[in-house]
């Protein structure tokens, strides 16, 4: 009876979800109610892109996978780059990543694949491709989660890209064996996976562009023909044809070939209004065929908020490039680069002679380590711009901050432009980029990196009418010293603050000597109530860069027990460390310390409550351990010291 009663509810479950199909120009579930689609590409997988792996060699002419994997097996070996691949492939993409692209509340992902590896020319062997796709269906089950199965290198390259693995001519368009051979692996995988609810849909052919004197009926045909033969053997599911030039123009492709087919648009940089997906929109009227936005990304978050609102608002699924990508701002989640995958760059950079195979080894696992999911640092100013309701409506801290205390300058609110920060370039919409200094933060404000550990990163390129936000939600009434750390190498520059609209002054900011040399200018003593405060810098003539911006207590401070200067951190040694890190902690007011460790992503690994009984100077030892006591990865880690709302940090590498 048991058997029975689990045999019915796993058919209402099929049922339940059943196929997306297309019905009337809507694609829905195979209840019949329409679904939105939003999801990930799993771009960098099963297909590495150079510049997705923070190599600019790549970029310059050893971009393509198979380059890639040439690179790779000349440095190590044949056995040894078929391990690491496999390693790169487990840590690029596990059960956890599904599990956080659910816990977003996306509903599908895109996988990007190589035709060889669902091919054997052999015919002996069954390819790897099924295995991992099995395996990827296994951890989507528990979510409903769509998996659509997309071609991102065809036969011979379907454009003259790197991407698509082409030797520089798109030969799938000029060589029939090349089209005979896609039409094989799409029926062999239609065939495989016909029955299976979970499969959203197969994306035939990833960015096509034809090469001169291919025509728009030989363009088309080839999608005809793909499909006949798919529909040989599966009714089922859902056909994604992407247009020409990229997945943007679709002529030669209307009107319809078949009843369960969806038009798939690529969007990337330009404008953000209606007018720049009404053609697509035109064509979904005029054919009843659904639209899906197969690929869009790399730009600011703000571009994010407006492209996909401006998706959702006309009824269209959208998927994002890329959830994962090595030293990126743009994406979610970027994998770290250790020191020793940086000498297998500084090599393919041209900047470095060739490493043996033993140290190219250890930085090529050290690198697919990085891959892995809690191994990488979070975005969160993108994951908010792709999941909070609320990004263009409300501004939030991007960490706490607090009166008395330091507030980094690059430290300013998350929210679309407008809410938390103006600047005057904030997208890419074909001129190149928007975050000048390309580090930390994917919105329009320029910022670059420091050597001061304490503030890794400050504010630049500042230019007249930008201002910067900052939520204060922890405050203690009192009157406060306001001081701003500032460089510039000529005097000139001006900007104003305001406290929740009580002006904290105008600041005439001088030469201090260079860009990188800082100095503290003082603003005014003022009264602050108690209450959540939000904190404006509005630059009014450019030419300086911004550091801090500190609230110092003056005696009038309601809670006299606050002191800034109660303790002092030491410069942590030896750094890189393995096991065992060690930091002077300097301290002039006795009291019960709090010492906590954190890895990239801001996540506690460890804590402790000190009680330092008198002044004097004190040693502290980690060894690398989380609160259970288990060994931590390779990654990069905070010691932080708190004592009477005051937090001091220092960063430290584990090197395994």
């Amino acid at each position: 009876m048991r058997l029975i009663i689990a045999f019915i509810f796993s058919l209402y479950l099929i049922f339940a979800q059943g196929f997306l199909h297309n019905v009337n120009g809507d694609i829905v579930e195979g209840n019949g109610e329409p679904i939105l689609l939003r999801g990930f590409g799993l771009g960098g997988w099963l297909v590495p892109e150079g510049y997705m792996l923070h190599n600019q060699a790549w970029i310059a002419g050893f971009e393509s996978p198979t380059e890639i994997e040439d690179h790779i097996e000349n440095l190590i070996g044949e056995e040894a780059a078929e391990d690491f691949w496999n390693l790169y492939r487990t840590n690029y993409v596990a059960q956890a990543d599904i599990e956080q692209i659910a816990e977003w509340g996306f509903n599908h992902i895109r996988v990007p694949f190589h035709y060889k590896q669902f091919y054997d020319s052999t015919g002996t062997e069954t390819p790897i491709g099924y295995a991992i796709i099995d395996e990827l269906i296994s951890w989507c089950e528990p979510y409903n989660m769509y998996i659509i199965l997309d071609m991102h290198c065809a036969p011979g390259g379907q454009n003259g890209g790197p991407i698509s693995d082409s030797d520089g001519t798109a030969r799938l368009w000029l060589e029939e064996s090349n089209k005979e051979l896609t039409i094989q692996i799409w029926k062999e995988i239609a065939s495989y996976y016909a029955d299976n609810t979970l499969i959203g849909g197969y994306d035939l052919i990833n960015e096509p562009v034809l090469p001169g004197g291919v025509t728009l009926e030989e363009f088309k045909q080839l999608y005809i023909d793909i499909t006949n033969a798919i529909r040989e053997v599966d009714n089922n599911h859902l056909l994604f044809i992407e247009g020409n030039w990229y997945g943007t123009d679709f002529a030669g492709l209307t009107p319809p070939w078949d009843e369960n087919m969806s038009y798939s648009f690529h969007k990337y940089w330009g404008q953000t209004d209606l007018s720049t997906i009404q053609s697509y929109i035109n064509m979904r009227n005029n054919y009843g065929v659904p639209l899906w936005m197969g690929e869009s990304g790399e730009n600011s978050n703000h571009w994010y908020y407006e492209v996909f609102k401006l998706l959702e608002e006309n009824n269209i699924g959208w998927n994002f490039w890329t959830h994962k990508k090595v030293d990126k701002i743009t994406s979610p989640f970027s994998a770290y680069v250790s020191p020793q995958y940086q000498i297998v760059i500084d090599y393919l950079s041209g900047n470095s002679a060739q490493p043996t195979p033993d140290i190219a080894g250890i930085g090529l696992t050290s690198f697919a380590n990085s891959l892995k999911i809690e191994n990488c640092l979070t975005r969160r100013g993108v994951v908010a711009a792709l999941t909070d309701s609320e990004y263009g409506e409300v501004t939030k801290p991007y960490v706490p901050h607090a009166i008395p205390g330091t507030i980094p300058a690059a430290y300013y609110d998350i929210g679309a432009r407008g809410l938390s920060y103006s600047d005057s370039d904030y997208w890419n919409d074909g001129d190149g980029g928007y975050n000048d200094g390309w580090v930390f933060r994917n919105d329009g404000v320029d910022v670059e990196g420091s050597d001061n550990l304490n503030i890794p990163y400050t504010v630049g390129w500042t230019e007249a009418g930008e201002w910067l936000g900052y939520t204060i939600q922890d405050v203690t009434p009192g009157t406060y010293n306001v001081t701003f750390s500032v460089s510039a190498p000529e005097a000139g520059g001006i900007f104003y603050a305001q406290l929740s609209g009580q002006n904290l002054g105008v600041i005439d900011v001088p030469a201090t000597g260079g860009w990188y040399n800082w100095d503290d200018i003082p603003a005014q003593t003022v009264a602050i109530d108690e209450g959540e405060k939000f904190l404006k810098i509005q630059i009014v003539q450019a030419g300086f860069n911004i550091q801090s911006i500190w609230f110092e207590p003056t005696m009038s401070v309601k809670n006299d027990n606050i002191n800034p200067s109660i303790f002092q951190l030491g410069k942590p040694y030896p750094n890189p460390f393995n096991p065992f890190v060690n930091m002077d902690i300097s301290v002039s007011k006795p009291d019960i310390y709090n010492i906590s460790i954190y890895n990239i992503k801001g996540e506690l690994i460890n804590d402790w409550k000190t009680n330092f009984l008198e002044s004097g100077n004190y040693n502290f030892t980690w060894n690398a351990l989380d609160a259970n006591g288990n060994q931590m990865p390779s990654g990069l880690f905070f010691i932080s010291v708190n004592s009477q709302k005051i937090t001091k940090q220092k960063k430290v590498i584990l090197l395994r």
